[in-house]
């Protein structure tokens, strides 16, 4: 096995970074190959595969139809996740802090600075809301996150759509604190009395971080949960039509958690450096397969089987500069058990 084990690269997301190290350790396990995972950020991710220096850029931002074929990219889904926000207050504790959309908008706008203000307040009666600043922290590199978070943003505030719209980086208000991927982001709320911040789920338990319940789209208050992207991503055309293209961010129905995303992979449609490719099609291919208990683990939902199938129909197409389908040549190689 030794001679023939694979060093896989791929770079972007800070969001997946946990599903990657749980498969790329067991996929190791299995089969000997490597996988080598740089959490740059989305932004980062798209660049990087745009300039072949890595086998896969990952990102929590579907690249549109336009800039896929102007790339000359393939992209699919691996897993849902959502976004949480998490605090730093002395006395209240994970799920204590109820907030919602217009609140959050308004702290983000630099409009609600302290703890105690009365917008705050009457969301929480009888929780003892301190009377200090918030201290906001943000990302300060190219981000999907931050994409889906204003994106969350410009659903609920018409001000927020207006100022600022759905982007992967914010000019934000003077004052706030900039931190560097999702690690950094949890380190800062750790450094912070008084912090807020919004972070991917997977690091709310990594870290132990305080994260508040979210009013949704029904009125109600719920805590983010793999149950509670769940039912977001059961009222969304991922799981209806097997689309991916939408974003799953304020979705309806009981239980649904408004903040929640879909995390990808890009890869060349036509592969310059066919044996990195197809490594990195294979670590996926794999995943899929194989992954599901550990997307579970790590606090992340498996893709609707419908999803799943479009992404299987999205490794098909990759070839090589000959046109050979080196993606359907895997996939067919797999459904014949070889």
């Amino acid at each position: 096995m030794g001679a023939m084990a694979q060093s896989i690269t791929g770079a972007g997301s800070s969001a997946a970074a946990p599903i990657y190290r749980s498969w790329a350790k067991a996929y190791n396990r299995s089969t000997g190959a490597i996988v080598e995972y740089d959490p740059v950020g989305s932004s980062g991710g798209i660049k990087k595969i745009r300039q072949n220096e890595v086998g896969f850029g990952a990102s929590d931002v579907a690249p549109s139809t336009k800039e896929l074929t102007e790339g000359g990219l393939v992209t699919f889904p691996v897993a849902i996740t959502g976004i949480s926000p998490v605090f730093h207050l002395a006395k209240i504790a994970d799920g204590q802090l109820r907030l919602s959309g217009e609140v959050l908008s308004r702290i983000f706008m630099g409009e609600i600075s302290r703890w105690n203000a009365p917008e705050i307040t009457a969301l929480n009666p009888g929780l003892a809301l301190p009377n200090e600043a918030i201290k906001v922290i943000v990302r300060s590199d190219g981000s999907g996150t931050t994409y889906n978070f204003t994106d969350y943003l410009g659903k609920v505030s018409a001000k927020w759509k207006s100022a600022y719209g759905a982007k992967t980086s914010i000019q934000w208000p003077e004052g706030f604190i900039g931190a560097k991927g999702s690690d950094g982001v949890a380190k800062a709320l750790q450094e912070n009395p008084g912090s807020i911040a919004y972070i991917d789920h997977g690091y709310v338990k990594e870290y132990g971080l305080a994260a508040a319940q979210m009013r949704n789209a029904q009125g109600e208050f719920v805590h983010p949960s793999v149950s509670s992207f769940k039912a977001a991503l059961a009222n969304s055309e991922w799981a209806t039509s097997g689309s991916f293209s939408e974003t799953l961010t304020q979705k309806p129905g009981k239980g649904s958690w408004p903040i929640t995303m879909g995390t990808f992979v890009v890869v060349p449609k036509v592969a310059s450096n066919p044996g990195q490719t197809l490594a990195a099609l294979k670590f996926f291919a794999w995943a899929f397969l194989n992954g599901d208990t550990l997307v579970q683990e790590n606090n992340f939902v498996r893709l609707p089987d419908r999803v799943q199938a479009a992404a299987f129909k999205a490794i098909t197409s990759v070839k090589d500069k000959s046109g050979a389908p080196i993606g359907m040549a895997l996939i067919s190689s797999l459904l014949g058990g070889k």
